[in-house]
């Protein structure tokens, strides 16, 4: 059975958390996280381009020359597509670029991910991370004594509104709720942190899934 230490807000060691094997010591199934990373930024992606076609460019009604005697090609619009200003022959059309993977990937996915930053020594437990004030400093602080380092994702059980706002300020440092958690932003955060109450939330949200 895998544990872990279990801080205060001073840094200091306050007992052991067992964590579940099941979901913190699995083998990291990297498609799996390629496939989960692939889906969460293809859903950002809004799929709105658009070009016209030649039934959709305005102009073009009238026949710009007629059809024989001219010694040029013949031409039946202005808005043909070797025209300039013409439509765009099959060119990008709005669309959806989601696409869909089964519960069991996903919840691999995430295990993988915890998983993963557990392997690399990224991953800080506090008894709790009510801070005393929503002050940036407060933030600074906590992330200075416990000398959490790069980008810094914390996760809560519960709404700590003071958290969520000293962390605004800084471009380092991000606040989710343990029911928000998900592989891209784990993935991109350097040090995962979570309250106790979030590792028990977390572990049965995956396990109940």
């Amino acid at each position: 059975m895998k544990k872990i230490e279990v801080k205060n807000l001073n840094s200091e060691k306050v007992r052991d958390l067992t964590l579940n094997d099941s979901i913190w010591a699995i083998d990291v199934h990297e498609d799996a996280l390629k496939k989960m990373v692939r889906l969460q930024l293809a859903a950002t992606r809004q799929g709105t381009h658009k070009t016209k076609n030649r039934s959709e460019v305005s102009g073009g009604g009238r026949k710009p020359w007629k059809q024989k005697g001219t010694g040029r090609a013949r031409q039946g619009s202005i808005r043909a597509t070797q025209w300039v200003g013409g439509g765009i022959p099959h060119g990008v059309q709005p669309r959806d670029y989601g696409f869909k993977i089964n519960k069991k990937e996903r919840v691999l996915a995430i295990k993988s991910a915890l998983a993963d930053k557990l392997k690399s020594n990224a991953v800080v437990v506090f008894e709790n991370l009510e801070l005393p004030s929503m002050k940036t400093k407060d933030a600074k602080n906590l992330i200075e004594t416990a000398k959490l380092e790069g980008k810094v994702l914390f996760v809560t059980a519960s709404d700590c509104e003071n958290l969520y706002m000293a962390c605004r300020n800084l471009g380092y440092a991000y606040h989710i709720l343990a029911e928000e958690i998900n592989v891209l932003d784990i993935l991109n955060a350097d040090t995962l942190v979570l309250d106790e109450a979030a590792v028990k939330a977390i572990e049965e949200g995956i396990t109940n899934a």
